[in-house]
């Protein structure tokens, strides 16, 4: 049983740290965009940073206290906790904690990088490998933790932790959907290496949280909580005035370039929930068979006609943000013509293989599922 209200006011510090990096990470590819490389202190960053500062000292707090806190509450603390080097707390805690290091201390790597290197061309260069991998330790931290509340409590105690624990996952997908960016750019909806990327990176999370006890429809509600979140972010941006500070420049803009329509995880979402609600009495490799073959079809059939979609003049209006290029975006790109890059090398290998690695990647989120599932502490 929980006790006491310490341990909600640690969950919702993990939420606001999460929330603040995700509106930061988003904020801050559109500035480098629309504006550029012009000061380490952006809101952008102070954003990206402040989701290290929130984790790192709740975090924190919650493991001191729980180690020498007095009281019923914190002996109940106590023992639904783990021990690492004499302290005391949630195993979420601990890795939030370490999260919260490793954002921070990307933070004069990156200054260094940039003013070694120059703009970034690429958004997984070194530093910002590092901060997505603290940034990873925080979500991880605070699924656990949640996971393990919820577990543990009953009541309306009960459906706070769930609702979080949607939020969260939709969060880990806004997450997951930012680091594979560059490889899921609207002109590339008819390519192979799009459908791969996603049948990598996907599954194991849409899947894998899906299957926590009593959440009902957890895919569907992740799915919609990431399209929200991740459509919402660019229907603000464009609100805000914003022109470039370094060159050249090939397109002229007058505001916050946002990124691309978001993925449309809902229809797979849906189908995932049926496929674990149906195969309960399954085996684990028929279950990630089914829901894996499902993802990477029903991704193949809304995906590429909305590609289509997308690039048609129907589409460059404030819902679906069609037409967007930043301010290196040259007149002769495929973005400017209207066109789909060429199919690569491989192609048919690359669209046919994302039916194996979506399964795949759906039994290993299901193991992980799994054990998430019986997390107490």
């Amino acid at each position: 049983m929980v006790m006491g209200n310490r341990f909600p006011w640690y969950l919702w510090c993990a939420v606001a740290a999460v929330t603040s990096a995700m509106i930061g990470a988003h904020w801050d590819i559109s500035w480098h965009r629309s504006i550029g490389r012009d000061t380490f202190w952006t809101p952008a960053h102070i954003a990206i940073y402040l989701c290290g500062v929130l984790g790192g000292i709740s975090s924190a707090y919650q493991i001191l206290w729980t180690t020498f806190g007095k009281g019923p509450d914190a002996e109940a603390s106590r023992d639904a906790s783990v021990g690492i080097w004499g302290f005391r707390g949630p195993i979420g805690a601990f890795i939030m904690a370490w999260g919260g290091i490793a954002m921070l201390t990307s933070a004069p790597f990156d200054d260094w990088w940039h003013n070694a290197y120059g703009l970034d061309v690429r958004i997984i260069s070194p530093p910002h490998t590092v901060l997505a991998m603290g940034l990873f330790s925080i979500l991880l931290g605070s699924l656990l933790a949640v996971t393990g509340y919820m577990n543990r409590a009953t009541g309306s105690t009960r459906r706070m932790a769930e609702w979080l624990y949607i939020y969260l996952g939709g969060m880990t997908l806004v997450n997951i959907g930012t680091f594979i960016m560059e490889r899921i750019f609207t002109s590339a909806m008819h390519s192979g290496f799009y459908y791969r990327a996603i049948a990598l990176a996907v599954p194991f999370y849409l899947i894998g949280l899906a299957v926590a006890p009593g959440v009902k429809w957890a895919s569907t509600r992740i799915a919609l909580v990431y399209m929200l979140f991740w459509a919402g972010i660019n229907w603000i941006l464009p609100l805000f005035p914003a022109e470039p500070k370094l060159g050249p420049v090939y397109h002229k803009v007058t505001h916050f370039v946002p990124s691309f329509f978001p993925l449309l995880l809902v229809v797979p979402g849906v189908a995932i929930d049926l496929i674990l609600r149906a195969g309960r009495s399954w085996p684990r490799w028929k279950t990630a068979l089914a829901a894996g073959l499902a993802f990477a079809a029903l991704m193949l059939a809304v995906l590429w006609p909305l590609g289509s979609f997308m690039l048609t003049p129907w589409a460059d209006n404030w819902f679906f943000y069609g037409k967007v290029a930043d301010y290196r975006t040259g007149p002769n790109t495929y973005t400017m013509r209207r066109m789909f890059v060429p199919p690569e090398d491989g192609y048919y290998w690359n669209l046919l293989s994302s039916f194996a690695i979506a399964p795949f990647m759906a039994w290993i989120g299901l193991h992980f599922g799994h054990w998430l599932a019986r997390v107490k502490r």
